[in-house]
């Protein structure tokens, strides 16, 4: 069954949080993993991953590039779900 929006977000803050050390309350969809959650390279690969297995989908590396924000994510994410 498909996650729904608040449920990525939920397990986005969950990543993010476990991965980047930023508190799951202050990854909300407006915020930019690099700018506002200091989120490098490395880290958003490790985000990715997670995500990928979280959510059963695929995000290929054209695609990271794209995923500015949270919200950028979680739409990318509600879209490819299997």
């Amino acid at each position: 069954m498909a996650a729904t929006k608040e449920e990525v977000l939920s397990g986005l803050a969950d990543i993010v949080n476990e991965i980047a050390g930023v508190p799951a309350e202050d990854v909300l969809v407006d915020k930019s993993f690099t700018d506002d959650l200091d989120v490098d390279s490395l880290s958003m690969v490790e985000v990715v991953v997670a995500a990928e297995e979280r959510f059963g989908v695929k995000i290929p590396d054209d695609e990271v590039k794209n995923l500015k924000t949270v919200g950028d994510a979680v739409e990318y994410i509600l879209n490819n779900q299997g």
